[in-house]
């Protein structure tokens, strides 16, 4: 075996990992090693002879499992982003031993008996302090032996499940694309995207992981709508048995660690605190949605001349929009080249509203051929970290988009962070990469996680950047967006790119104009996933589920949001987010949670002068240098100097 990588810090700036040196052969002895390593710290702290302190006990945990951390943190992103056989067989087997090593620390007697005689003055440590309780309590350390070993029993199944239905989803999701050989089915894809998806005498149109997929909204031929519709709505029939077991194990968990299910398990730390506080804001929002759908179908159907069906309403949205606003989205496209829309769109916003600037590093590879590399600085010339760009869709990534760390921020470690960006664009064969202003809104959303990431300045990497609540996570890239179409930023990005000519304002117009239209779709379909996840995790213990397919009929119907022509965003087979690990599970909801304030701040912007530095610098100071060090309601109530109500996202929505 060649010198293992992961068995000291990278010598690469900043700490990124080293993609070029690290093999598959490396993750199981680096991972060995950093649990017993990992292990042997924490021994060292809990038996410590000397009385507890933060600083012996917490700011010590803070410090241990460098090297575990280096190969967990790769593994994670490759598993994501990049996984070959290689990779999703190692994942296989960590997935297990990870949680139970997990469980080895937050079921450790002494240790939780020296936190508990820990105290501290300093506002931020006693900060920390109580999130270190909270999680070793909602991990179980106060269970006696016989359930806490039940509760790694259960630990270490939901994680092979996890696995397991991940694995299913990422198969499925491959087999399920849509296969001809007859190119007049494709008849209303533009022919880049024709070209990109050609395999030899196929045409091979990949699934991207919700239900409706965007080429509804131009394929022509309703038969072909119909057939990717339905492949996509019913991949993986096998992963309801696997997400119904997995509920029943979590609520069981609940249970043992005192709740009565595992939404108020999981919401507890959460900034919505209670199960009713969820169940009243997307109660809210069911009703309005509704009606917003019902007009919204009539007015499908009475353009199409005929009943629609689910995989009509992309197809008769756009024909709508077209007539109704003189709106082709399409035609936005060649004023949306990837590049362009990166250096002279999201990272120019950036330096207009924080100061901070960016300059290209190619020296620096990331774990793909397609990535790039940007140096951060601030505006006094500090440097401030790295950020990486992933843009392209491939069968070895995952779907959607999202931010990740490499490297933590933390003063403590004396580290800067190292932030990823993934998106999933299809790359095309040969020319320039366009983007639909979906892909665009994407891009913008994803680098405000990146932004809280990069611009954090705590002092411990527990709670860095977005090391916050889920349902408060959301909040800052939700604000991000809004600089997709300022016009200071739009005019700096959005030019053709073959004649340089700015994006005419008529179209601009057009756009904004269309953009309400089938709000009350975006959020049924989004209401439909969130209400679904609640089901599942409002679970009693004890309770079985004989039939997932039904009782995934029977919750959207009992939450109002069972509907002929609008299923969930994201159903149970497919809910990677709910399903493929705790993250999400109960928590798809903060959507909605963190939109509330992201509406909230946009109106606060505009009220403060719109895109100035004063602003940025504000929101840099009270939301994002703060990361999870402070309660985060305190933190947004400070900057918006109110308490955030629900008005303004009901009148973005139309809903009102």
């Amino acid at each position: 075996m060649t010198v293992n990588p992961f068995l000291s810090p990278s010598e690469l700036p900043y700490r990124l990992p080293d993609f070029a040196a690290i093999r598959e052969e490396h993750f199981l002895p680096a991972f060995e090693q950093g649990v017993a390593e990992h292990l042997a710290e924490v021994d060292a702290i809990a038996r410590d002879p000397e009385p507890a302190t933060f600083d012996n006990t917490i700011a010590a945990l803070e410090r241990s499992g460098a090297t575990l951390r280096r190969v967990e943190v790769v593994l994670n992103t490759l598993t994501s982003s990049d996984a070959t056989d290689g990779i999703r067989e190692i994942e296989k087997q960590v997935a297990p031993r990870a949680t139970r090593h997990r469980d080895a620390i937050s079921l450790n007697r002494d240790l939780w008996a020296r936190i508990q005689q820990v105290s501290t003055d300093d506002p931020q440590e006693a900060w920390l302090l109580e999130r270190y309780r909270l999680d070793f309590v909602n991990a179980g350390a106060d269970l006696g032996e016989e359930e806490q070993e039940r509760l790694r029993e259960l630990n270490a199944r939901l994680a092979e499940l996890g696995t397991e239905f991940s694995r299913n989803v990422v198969r499925a999701t491959g087999e399920s694309a849509l296969v001809t050989t007859d190119v007049s089915d494709l008849d209303g894809l533009d022919e880049a995207r024709i070209s990109a998806i050609r395999q030899g005498d196929e045409y091979v149109l990949p699934l991207l992981n919700t239900t409706v997929q965007p080429a509804l909204a131009q394929l022509t031929n309703r038969a072909t709508r119909e057939r990717l519709y339905t492949l996509s709505a019913e991949r993986a029939p096998e992963n309801l048995e696997i997400g119904a077991r997995m509920a029943e194990l979590r609520a069981e968990r609940a249970r043992l660690l005192g709740y009565p299910d595992h939404a108020a398990y999981k919401v507890a730390d959460q900034t919505a605190k209670t199960v009713e506080a969820v169940e009243e804001r997307l109660g809210q929002l069911v009703g309005p949605a509704l009606r917003n759908v019902e007009k919204e179908a009539g007015v499908l159907a009475e353009h199409a001349g005929h009943e629609i069906e689910p995989w009509d309403w992309p197809y008769y949205t756009e024909q709508v929009r077209k007539a109704r606003y003189d709106f082709d989205e399409s035609v936005l496209r060649p004023y949306f080249e990837l590049g362009r829309v990166i250096e002279d769109g999201v990272l120019h916003a950036a330096t207009l509203l924080y100061g901070v600037t960016f300059t290209e590093r190619p020296d620096l590879a990331g774990y793909h051929p397609d990535m790039r590399t940007w140096e951060v600085f601030d505006g006094d010339g500090t440097p401030l970290g790295l950020f990486l760009l992933d843009p392209y869709a491939r069968p070895t990534k995952r779907g959607g988009a999202w931010m990740h760390n490499l490297v933590d921020q933390s003063y403590l470690l004396d580290e800067r962070p190292v932030v990823v960006n993934n998106l999933n664009v299809a790359k095309p064969v040969s020319g320039p990469t366009l983007l639909t202003f979906d892909e665009v809104e994407t891009a913008f959303h994803e680098f405000g996680h990146a932004l809280h990431g990069l611009l954090s300045a705590v002092r411990f990497p527990r709670v860095e950047g977005t090391s916050v609540p889920r349902d408060f996570v959301e909040f800052p890239s939700q604000v991000n967006e809004m600089w997709a179409l300022w016009p200071e930023v739009l005019s700096h990005y959005a030019r053709h790119h073959e004649t340089g000519e700015p994006v005419p304002a008529e179209l601009v117009e057009r756009l904004t104009a269309a953009s309400q239209f089938n709000q009350g779709f975006g959020t049924f379909e989004y209401l439909g996933a969130a209400l679904l996840d609640w089901a599942w995790h409002r679970l009693a213990p004890g309770e079985t589920v004989e039939d997932p397919a039904a009782f995934e009929a029977r919750a959207l119907e009992a939450a109002g949001v069972l509907h002929p022509l609008v299923r969930p965003r994201y159903r149970s087979a497919y809910f990677q987010h709910i399903f493929s690990d705790d993250g999400y599970s109960a928590g798809y909801y903060s959507y909605v949670w963190s939109e509330v304030l992201d509406a909230e701040s946009v109106e606060w912007f505009k009220e403060h002068g719109g895109l100035t530095r004063a602003g940025g610098d504000s929101f840099r100071e009270k939301v994002l240098s703060r990361g999870g060090s402070v309660d985060p309601m305190e933190a947004v109530t400070d900057f918006l100097g109110r308490e955030p109500g629900m008005g303004p996202l009901l009148t973005r929505k139309g809903l009102n």
